[in-house]
């Protein structure tokens, strides 16, 4: 959620800079689907823009402003969801997996798996998959190597 509300401004400063008309008429539209009259809403969309186009656009039409708070219980769903489906994957190596390589086989197809989740998550959100796919994978990597340490410490079980 957070990597989309950072996209989506730098989408909307993209689209002010390179369509500057259109975007006083999205946001005229917006106030005028809210109640205004025309004439009045393309008055607020001017006034609004002048002093801070990037956050009346961010406000009005994104839905994002200082006072927008987080849902949990969405983020929750989405991590059950993302949850189920990345612990789906590395089950289904360990049972394609040669006995022999299992460990290798899991460890690699969960950073792959990671990296593809990442990317899919980014890309459904807009925001840069190649910085969330670096992200999940490294810190995605550093759970398995402080894992294994800690295997390695206290013993394995068969």
């Amino acid at each position: 959620q957070a990597d989309t509300e950072a996209a989506d401004p730098e989408l909307e400063r993209q689209e002010l800079e390179t369509n500057d008309l259109g975007e006083h008429r999205e946001l005229a539209a917006i106030y005028v689907g809210r109640g205004l009259e025309p004439a009045l809403a393309k008055q607020v969309a001017d006034q609004l823009m002048a002093h801070d186009a990037l956050g009346a656009h961010a406000r009005d039409e994104l839905g994002i402003s200082d006072e927008t708070k987080p849902r949990p219980v969405q983020a929750a769903m989405a991590s059950a969801a993302s949850f189920s489906v990345g612990a789906a994957m590395p089950l289904a190596m360990v049972v394609l997996a040669p006995a022999s390589a299992r460990i290798a086989w899991v460890s690699i197809a969960c950073l792959i798996f990671l990296g593809v989740l990442g990317a899919v998550g980014a890309r459904a959100g807009g925001a840069p998959i190649a910085k969330a796919v670096a992200r999940v994978v490294l810190w995605g990597a550093l759970a398995m190597a402080i894992t294994t340490a800690i295997g390695g410490l206290v013993g394995r079980a068969v």
